[in-house]
């Protein structure tokens, strides 16, 4: 139990670190929040509970094939910002159009060959 609330609290402090940079260093903020720590973080948490090379690979690779189709949200929202759209139906439009792009690489990735 002290793992898991360890794991929250780390990753709590990552997305404020984030906000709090970005309030004066917009870019910045964006420069850390585009680094895959997340991604990091996940895979030695992952390695910690489960220390597997095939298990991290598969992890690994089906990481990069998702960022993929999230990509996508970060063109789109700053379009719609700059097009008078409001931020809440902009992110929500962002998030709508990750999920549907999601859906498209969870249904065509494996035709693809790509294993998800």
């Amino acid at each position: 139990m002290l793992q898991l609330v360890a794991k929250a609290l780390l990753s709590g402090a990552l997305i404020v670190a984030i906000a709090e940079i970005g309030k004066r260093l917009p870019a910045v903020a964006a420069l850390v929040a585009s680094l895959p720590l997340v991604s990091v973080l996940g895979m030695v948490l992952l390695w910690q509970a489960r220390p597997d090379a095939e298990n991290m690979a598969v992890h690994a690779e089906a990481t990069f094939w998702y960022v993929l189709p999230s990509l996508p949200m970060f063109l789109l929202i700053p379009w719609m910002l700059r097009g008078g759209h409001g931020f809440w139906l902009s992110l929500l439009a962002g998030c709508a159009l990750t999920v549907a792009l999601y859906l498209l690489m969870a249904h065509f990735g494996p035709r693809l060959g790509i294993k998800l």
